[in-house]
């Protein structure tokens, strides 16, 4: 059973938390729930919940079930917005696009106000340009604060050790002024533009889903090994005082 997320006092390093599920399936359904009480808790707080989403394939399956029911009808649509935590420099509808697969899959099959969708601007003149325009968005949305605060921000890692578009070793993991900035992932489409570490490291909840043999050196690295955020980037972006949830497959716990 997913834990509710609540909110961790300040200035508390924040101990992630851990849940091994025995097939992707069932992570998935855990999933589900973790996510539709986050966004009611958030929603029964301030009534406004604000998402940061992920792209890859366990995501997918996430969205397709949070637009089915019973999620679909559990989930208060109106008072939500939704926004994304990186996204590759295509076409906003192309196939490599994480919006273009999170309208597919959740987006178009439930009552969302476009308005309430801010996906990230890639038909700006070049990335850094739409890096600038994403965090003058979120400013807009969030206000005059020192870094917004996701209620909820979905996250994934890949077998490098990146997570969002933070890649080893890249510059943008050093980045600490802006909110949003370009990185380079080499191909297939080397050009993103991501969320930074300090916008990460404040959301009041993160959910980490990873699944696959692949990712089980990663996650062990990540969550058993030394500290050394320039090398695996998750240890670098979990809340400071929020609650850091991780729902692996056994699959990828399987080193743990």
């Amino acid at each position: 059973m997913a834990r509710a997320f609540v909110g961790a006092p300040s200035n508390i390093e924040v101990t992630p938390i851990i849940e091994r599920h025995p097939t992707r399936e069932a992570l998935v359904a855990a999933a589900a729930e973790a996510v539709t009480r986050a966004i009611g808790d958030a929603v029964a707080r301030s009534g406004l919940c604000r998402v940061a989403l992920s792209g890859g394939e366990t995501p997918r399956a996430l969205y397709a079930r949070l637009a089915q029911q019973p999620r679909a009808d559990a989930i208060p649509w109106s008072h939500t917005r939704w926004f994304f935590g990186d996204e590759r420099w295509v076409p906003r509808h192309a196939a490599e696009s994480t919006f273009a697969m999170v309208n597919d899959a959740l987006f178009s099959k439930v009552t969302i106000p476009p308005s309430h969708i801010f996906p990230v601007p890639t038909d700006a003149r070049d990335p850094q340009a739409g890096a600038s325009a994403y965090e003058a968005t979120l400013r807009a949305q969030f206000g005059r604060v020192p870094w917004p605060a996701f209620d909820l921000i979905l996250m994934g890692l890949g077998t490098d050790g990146h997570t969002a578009s933070l890649f080893p070793g890249d510059a943008a993991l050093a980045e600490r002024g802006a909110w949003v900035t370009t990185t380079r992932a080499g191909r297939p489409i080397p050009d993103r533009v991501t969320l930074t570490v300090p916008v990460f490291a404040h959301a009041r909840a993160m959910l980490f889903l990873v699944a696959g043999s692949s990712k089980a050196g990663a996650v062990a690295a990540t969550l058993g090994g030394p500290r050394d955020p320039a090398r695996w980037p998750a240890q670098g972006v979990a809340p400071v005082a929020g609650r850091c949830l991780w729902l692996l497959d056994s699959e990828a716990a399987a080193l743990l």
